[in-house]
């Protein structure tokens, strides 16, 4: 392949022969056809080999921009390319919102559907309990659509790529809103031993920030509907704008100090406009039982000399939640430790080990779509339906048309 194509953080070459940029459904259709190995690129937002293959890498970058509000305004039904910056602003424009956004607005919708991807929120389920209805081709080439109550539906939204090429969605929407968000700094560790699920709920979303070089949190992040005054939980009020990891411009960051303003300038941490970062890290992300969240805190702590080192921030964040079977929050409400780390493989994935037998005892799920170490064993018994999963797969994509080598270590297949 004379096109060089990498992620987003560029620790991953993709090892394709060929890049394919359809721009039609009929297309899509017909590329799956001919046969694979076929795999979507998103966004290229994930840090591990998920997206990659040999054989045709499919970027529906080019589809047709797809944003069909329903005639009762309370869905949209957008293409398998849009990103959520485009997506929710147009949903703004028309009054409406989504319930929950990433920390990203610049990801793709599918991509994030597909690995569960989450936001924040005690209230706020994952991105991809938002999806009513999925269309994908399937390993045949047929176009496939399956819809909340379906059978298969709950295995399919969560689906790893694994199934087809994810052509459509269609999302719950809500009427639009506003939020303010504030920064606190310095949040002492007593307070988190003492109020660590009141403060996680004091917000619409709420993110705890620490770089682990000491047991306290660097800063706070709430994102509320009402407006707020003095301390919180010991913690001071930030004197200006704030990045999430130290060093970065905060004039990336979303706007601060109790601005109110739309909900999708306020719900992501990052400005759309802007890039996020250089894109120089590495990510990994293990969720847990809410009521888990001071264990798996201490659980960091006690390896954090180890962490600091090769960490440029770790984000605390809690999820409801939901019955896709595949979802890290699965029938039970999470916490999720978001982990930043250099961008030096070979230096972060002996710490990532260390820290997954840490917190293995409070048996943590993975985010499949970055970096981890848990062998494919261990993440099959995550989830009670792997099994049902397993033969979704071998249903809608016999031939293995979706497969690569990473999929199929997970799979067992």
């Amino acid at each position: 392949m004379s096109e060089r194509v990498t992620n987003w953080a560029g620790n991953v070459v993709f090892g394709a022969k060929s890049v394919r940029r359809p721009a039609s459904v009929t297309e899509v259709q017909e590329i799956v056809a001919e046969g694979g190995p076929i795999k979507v690129l998103g966004s290229g937002h994930s840090f591990n080999r998920m997206a990659d293959t040999d054989g045709t890498l499919l970027s529906l970058a080019e589809l047709p921009r797809l944003a069909e509000i329903s005639a009762d305004r309370k869905s949209v039904r957008v293409d398998g390319g849009i990103r959520y910056g485009v997506l929710a602003a147009h949903l703004y424009d028309n009054g409406l919102a989504l319930h929950n956004t990433a920390s990203l607005p610049h990801i793709s919708v599918a991509g994030a559907v597909a690995t569960a991807t989450h936001g924040s929120g005690v209230r706020n389920r994952n991105l991809a309990t938002a999806v009513s209805a999925i269309e994908f081709i399937d390993g045949s080439g047929k176009l496939v659509t399956l819809s909340r109550g379906d059978a298969d539906f709950p295995g399919a939204v969560v689906g790893l790529g694994a199934l087809g090429v994810v052509v459509a969605l269609t999302l719950d929407v809500v009427p639009a809103f506003e939020l303010r968000q504030y920064v606190y700094d310095n949040v002492p560790r007593a307070s988190v031993e003492q109020h660590l699920h009141e403060m996680l709920a004091d917000g619409y979303s709420v993110s705890l920030f620490t770089n682990w070089t000491s047991v306290d949190i660097s800063h706070a992040w709430l994102k509320r509907t009402e407006p707020m005054t003095g301390d919180w939980y010991g913690a001071y009020l930030a004197d200006g704008p704030r990045h999430p990891v130290p060093g970065m411009p905060a004039m990336n960051s979303t706007e601060q100090g109790g601005v109110p303003g739309p909900w999708h300038e306020r719900l992501p941490h990052f400005r759309m406009e802007f890039t996020p970062s250089s894109g120089e890290e590495l990510q990994s992300e293990y969720h847990v039982a809410r009521e888990d969240g001071l264990a798996a805190i201490d659980a960091v702590a006690a390896i954090r000399q180890r962490v600091a080192p090769v960490l440029q921030v770790c984000e605390l964040r809690t999820i409801k939640g939901d019955d896709l079977w595949l979802s890290p929050n699965y029938q039970r409400d999470s916490m999720a430790l978001h982990f930043t780390w250099i961008a030096d493989t070979e230096e972060v994935l002996p710490v990532v080990a260390e820290l997954e037998q840490s917190l293995a005892p409070l048996s943590p799920r993975a985010h499949l779509g970055k970096v981890f170490t848990q062998t494919p064993e261990t993440i099959r018994a995550s989830y009670e339906h792997f099994g049902d999963f397993q033969e979704l797969v071998r249903r809608y994509d016999p031939a293995g048309t979706f497969r690569n080598p990473w999929l199929a270590a997970i799979l067992g297949f």
